[in-house]
């Protein structure tokens, strides 16, 4: 059984990953629903797609715990605020990570990388 849980990494012009995403329903945090959902250049559809996959994924809240996790991860190295909280989220729920950018996650001690479109 493959466990797959965390997924930050979102480009819906990759047949590869588009068919990756339909044999995975991972975990998604509440800011990578703001991210992809937030980007300035999506469009309609991809809206709609994205919807319906994030509708069959278990969504998970920003909590206190989250955010000193996240503190913590940036006072260490410098990175964003989104990709804090990311990585902050899969090493609370000790989740495996999901993203095609696996450098800036990997300095990240305890947390467990997959990058889907090197698969």
């Amino acid at each position: 059984m493959t466990q797959i849980s965390l997924f930050i990494h979102f480009n819906l012009k990759n047949e590869n990953l588009i068919k990756w995403l339909d044999g995975h329903l991972p975990y998604v945090s509440a800011i990578t629903q703001l991210e992809v959902l937030g980007y300035h250049k999506i469009t309609q559809n991809e809206i709609l797609f994205v919807r319906r996959y994030f509708s069959n994924c278990e969504m998970i809240s920003i909590q206190q715990n989250i955010i000193d996790k996240a503190i913590t991860l940036r006072q260490t190295k410098s990175m964003s605020l989104g990709d804090a909280i990311i990585a902050a989220t899969a090493k609370h729920y000790k989740l495996t990570l999901v993203t095609a950018n696996i450098k800036d996650f990997k300095h990240i001690e305890s947390l467990e990388l997959i990058n889907p479109l090197a698969l």
